[in-house]
């Protein structure tokens, strides 16, 4: 009964019904014109077997008529054709009714022996279309025609050109097909591939007009909405660092006023002001992560690096597994990727772990873990977008300003990695930085 379910008579790929509409309708094209062919055929092959029956059964009567009666003997064999031949004597006894062939040969030989010699025409029981015509000649003899009517033979080589007809309209069908679908296919995979941040060559703009018209209009589509994101990136950028004058100057008047009970609490709202702009400035930079030249890296040195600089500062950070291997990746760009990761962490569970193993296909995969509150499975990819925080709150302190896991992801995206989030089993939060295959080079000696 399942198998039954997940059974589709109708395919859903557009490749393949346009395949099997197109390949039916044209064996059915090539069905209808073999069977009208074949119709053809037999009428003609009827017509030609009619004239021919005619002219054989007059002249034959003619010359048996005439002969005597002991010489006709020696005729027949000249006579006969291979459907008919010539039987002196009454023949078998038969049945009246014809059928197929039967009414048009009967008619054709009564026409041909004419008024002058009546012809009574009979059916051989049991024996296919085989019949008889009995008449009697001048002299009172009796002459049979037994005739074996059959269709012209088809010849030998028919099969194999229908074969190869049917080779051919798969063949041409599927060409068509795959000519018709490789543009939407290319076009498809160009959207899954659309990142406005990254220079990423043209789709093809050649074929046919529809073709190029549509490879166009996905081109123009592409770099206005990359002219939109980097002018986007530009303002955000142009107003988070203009931001910064205003809010230097108003520290500095803030520290030199006299002592006020509202001096600490402006001192604390200029400075989460002043981390607001910075974090902006870091994300509209986070999507330029590309402009820095990729190196080669020891990764279990970079991650000791990394962690060994928290310890020094007396964060609680360790280094968990870690691999032998060297990548090329941008550096600074992965730095700061697990410093907001490790921050984030330090921040909601007071700890972190680090470290770096090989992932499936040989990717390689940096991992920070922690045990803290934890991200619930429908927030995990809501909360890399920027500004979105779990904690809704106006406090800066325990919500965050909502861009430390957002500009991780940016930058991730930056240098041809990917960012992952997953829940911890037993509690907690696992950040997962995985780098393509084709950034690993090679392995330490």
């Amino acid at each position: 009964m399942a198998t039954l379910q997940h059974f589709r008579p109708w395919p859903r790929t557009l490749r393949s019904r346009l395949f099997l509409i197109l390949l039916a309708g044209l064996i059915v094209a090539q069905g209808l014109s073999f069977v009208l062919l074949i119709a053809e055929r037999f009428a003609s092959a009827q017509t030609i077997m009619s004239d021919t029956l005619d002219r054989d059964v007059k002249a034959a009567i003619a010359i048996l008529d005439r002969v005597p009666a002991a010489e006709r003997a020696q005729w027949l064999p000249l006579l006969d054709r291979n459907t008919y031949r010539y039987v002196l004597g009454p023949g078998l006894p038969g049945v009246p009714e014809l059928t197929g062939p039967g009414p048009l040969i009967a008619t054709t030989i009564r026409a041909a022996a004419g008024p002058r010699l009546p012809v009574k025409v009979e059916a051989i029981p049991g024996d296919g279309n085989r019949l008889q015509a009995h008449l009697t000649l001048s002299d009172g003899s009796s002459l049979t025609i037994d005739v074996h009517p059959s269709l012209m033979p088809l010849a030998r080589w028919l099969p194999y050109v229908l074969v190869a007809q049917l080779l051919l309209l798969v063949l041409c069908s599927w060409f068509a097909v795959r000519l018709v679908i490789r543009p939407l296919v290319n076009l498809a995979n160009a959207a899954d591939k659309l990142d406005p941040g990254k220079p990423t060559p043209r789709l093809s703009e050649s074929g046919p007009l529809e073709v190029a018209h549509a490879a166009t209009a996905f081109n123009s589509m592409r770099e206005r909405i990359a002219e939109h994101l980097e002018e986007r990136m530009q303002i955000l950028a142009a107003i988070s660092h203009d931001l910064q004058t205003p809010i230097t100057r108003m520290k500095l008047r803030a520290e030199l006023s006299d002592e006020t009970p509202g001096k600490e609490k402006l001192m604390h709202d200029l400075a989460e002001i002043e981390n607001l702009v910075h974090e902006g400035v870091a994300y509209a930079r986070s999507a330029r992560g590309s402009l820095e030249k990729p190196s080669r890296i020891d990764l279990g040195s970079f991650v000791e690096s990394l962690v060994y600089d928290y310890q020094d500062t007396g964060k609680a950070v360790s280094a968990g597994a870690e691999i032998d291997a060297a990548v090329v990746t941008r550096p600074q760009a992965l730095r700061r990727i697990l410093t907001n990761l490790v921050d984030n962490a330090l921040k909601f569970a007071g700890s972190a772990e680090v470290s770096a193993e090989k992932g499936p296909s040989d990717h390689v995969v940096i991992k920070v873990l922690d045990r803290g509150p934890g991200i619930p499975d429908d927030q995990l990819e809501a909360v890399l977008q920027p500004f979105f925080r779990l904690e809704q709150s106006r406090n800066r302190g325990s919500g965050g300003a909502g861009l430390g896991l957002a500009i991780a992801y940016q930058l991730s995206l930056a240098i041809e990695g990917r960012l992952e989030l997953k829940s911890r089993p037993g509690g907690g939060l696992i950040a997962e930085i995985h780098l393509p295959h084709q950034m690993q080079v090679g392995r330490n000696p």
